[in-house]
């Protein structure tokens, strides 16, 4: 190597690392849903990724006018809120929410950061640092084949991986630079959410809302509970939700069961009702509600009507928490206490709905989740399963299918097939990535990333501000440390992760020591223990934030 080429690559190297250093001081806004832990591998063997210790936290159509469905809700209601409607008026029907924020920016979610080596935190990179990078593109040459291969040789020879496999690509125009069995279809276990987050935001607006509501029922002196497919929706008071940690703001706060019954009640009341029955329409969705993989612990019976994600104990911060064994059930018990402390008695217990809730049946009270757009960034950021699902039945509603596993799966492979995604070697059967029966090759995961990135499709961004940001968010949150090998790419690199029994994977964005931004998924499967495995995973990324691979 010349001096020449070599004086501009160490001055490529300090660029980037002046770059990487104001990433890490760029904000302290953390990407929409917070530093979360992820499950332990249950019983069967499978895991939400709330396993992989890599933080600690909270273990979560029709249009307006349809099945209570989605809605892009005017303002989500709070516990505490007053009632939607004055008495004797029914609440108004929904519109855009003022406010509300855009589709494709990063969210500026609760506070969330990782140990500073000398004790304190360290401020996690706001989301527009990233998103930057995308939308300047980058002015250094892309890395070669040559390149990538000479850097990354020790990296994937490692015996800890097992079988592996992988791609990198140019994130700004979706370039294969460099993989080896990139085509070859392997478990993606839970960076399946990937690809169920580009369909959903392709699919569905980024600012809608899953609208929870309270009808008049169909028998006098009924009233329905209607699932809108919201798994985020609380029972907790304000002052107890907390997301990552920390308190939940208003952009990423869950709907109120609470808001709900006040509004019920006082509605209700304003009639001159105080005691009715109550019974409640899960016809949202179709199909088996169970996982094929469901353990009661890393995901609950997939229904559209439950609170704080079906968890036994709602403040469970437990890496795989206990779930009721009937979610729908135990969301209607709930509410009727609810209303019951609002002065209205419910007679009996509540029972599920003999028909569909009438599309013309006057709304009691309504309360609206977080946006799509924001529960997306949730989704990845802690890898939730229950979200996973939820957002995979809404793209199989807006596309026309069925909203059972069956049909959510249809919707994504269809769309993703639409945006231009080769699908040859893919099999979808959840959104969450639990099946083990799912197969992505890694250039698909490094398609999808790229997609998220370009500039035709800015409502994907969320996509690339819901990955975990090394070091510091989800479930890259306790990992990139001291001694892992990758600490010097700690805030340089987001990337969705995946564990099953056996499989880990890694898919996600890396600045390169040119500030250039990569896309790259590494798939393995591999007997070693999976803390060992992704440790031999983050090097790879490292590696390639460290080079500029020419």
């Amino acid at each position: 190597m010349g001096t020449g080429v070599g004086a501009a690559r160490r001055r490529r190297g300090t660029a980037a690392g002046l770059f990487g250093a104001a990433l890490l001081v760029a904000g302290t806004v953390l990407t929409s849903g917070g530093a979360y832990a992820q499950p332990s591998p249950g019983p069967g063997g499978h895991s939400t990724e709330h396993g992989e210790g890599d933080g600690r936290g909270d273990g979560r159509d029709g249009r307006d006018g349809g099945k209570g469905g989605r809605g892009k809700g005017d303002g989500k209601s709070r516990p505490g809120d007053t009632p939607a409607t004055r008495p004797g008026e029914q609440p108004a029907t929904s519109g855009t929410a003022a406010g509300s924020t855009p589709t494709g920016t990063g969210s500026t979610g609760p506070t969330g950061s990782a140990p500073a080596p000398g004790g304190g935190a360290r401020p996690a990179p706001a989301p527009g640092a990233v998103l930057a990078i995308v939308e300047a593109g980058g002015s250094a040459a892309a890395p070669t084949a040559q390149g990538l291969q000479q850097a990354l040789a020790a990296v994937v020879a490692d015996k800890s991986l097992g079988t592996v496999t992988f791609a990198v690509a140019d994130a700004a125009d979706g370039q294969l630079l460099y993989g080896s069995g990139e085509n070859t279809p392997a478990t993606p276990a839970s960076t399946t959410k990937l690809a169920t987050a580009i369909a959903a935001l392709s699919l569905i607006p980024g600012d809608t809302r899953l609208t929870t509501r309270v009808v008049r029922g169909a028998d006098p002196g009924t009233i329905t509970l209607v699932g809108g497919g919201d798994p985020t929706l609380t029972a907790l008071p304000a002052d107890q939700v907390q997301i990552g940690g920390q308190a939940a703001d208003a952009d990423t706060a869950p709907a109120s069961l609470d808001a709900l019954a006040r509004q019920t009640a006082a509605a209700l009341k304003a009639a001159g009702t105080t005691t009715v029955k109550l019974d409640y329409d899960l016809s949202m969705y179709a199909g088996n509600p169970q996982h094929k993989n469901h353990d009661g612990q890393n995901i609950a019976l997939v229904v559209p009507l439950m609170v704080d994600e079906a968890k036994v104990d709602p403040k469970s911060r437990d890496d795989a928490p206990a779930r009721v064994a009937d979610p729908a059930g135990k969301a209607a018990e709930v509410f009727a206490a609810l209303l019951k402390a609002q002065g209205v008695t419910v007679d009996g217990t509540a029972r599920p709905a003999a028909a569909p809730a009438a599309a013309a049946a006057p709304v009691l009270g309504r309360v609206d989740s977080p946006t799509v757009a924001r529960l997306v960034e949730r989704m990845l950021t802690t890898s939730d399963n229950q979200i996973g699902e939820a957002m995979a039945r809404q793209a199989a509603l807006a596309a026309g299918q069925p909203a059972s596993f069956e049909g959510a799966a249809t919707a994504v492979t269809q769309e993703l097939a639409k945006l231009g995604v080769p699908m040859a070697g893919v099999s979808l059967n959840d959104g969450s990535g639990l099946h083990p029966g799912n197969a992505v090759p890694p250039a698909v995961l490094v398609r999808l990333l790229a997609l998220a990135a370009s500039d035709q499709h800015p409502t994907l961004r969320p996509v690339l501000t819901g990955l975990p940001i090394a070091g510091f968010t989800g479930t890259l949150g306790k990992r990139y440390g001291t001694g892992s090998g990758a600490a010097d790419a700690a805030g340089l690199i987001r990337a969705k992760t995946g564990t099953l029994s056996g499989v880990n994977t890694l898919a996600g964005t890396v600045v390169d020591a040119d500030g250039r931004l990569l896309a790259f998924a590494v798939m393995t499967r591999t007997t070693a223990a999976a803390d060992t495995a992704r440790a031999a995973m983050d090097r790879i990324a490292a590696r390639l934030a460290t080079c500029g691979c020419h």
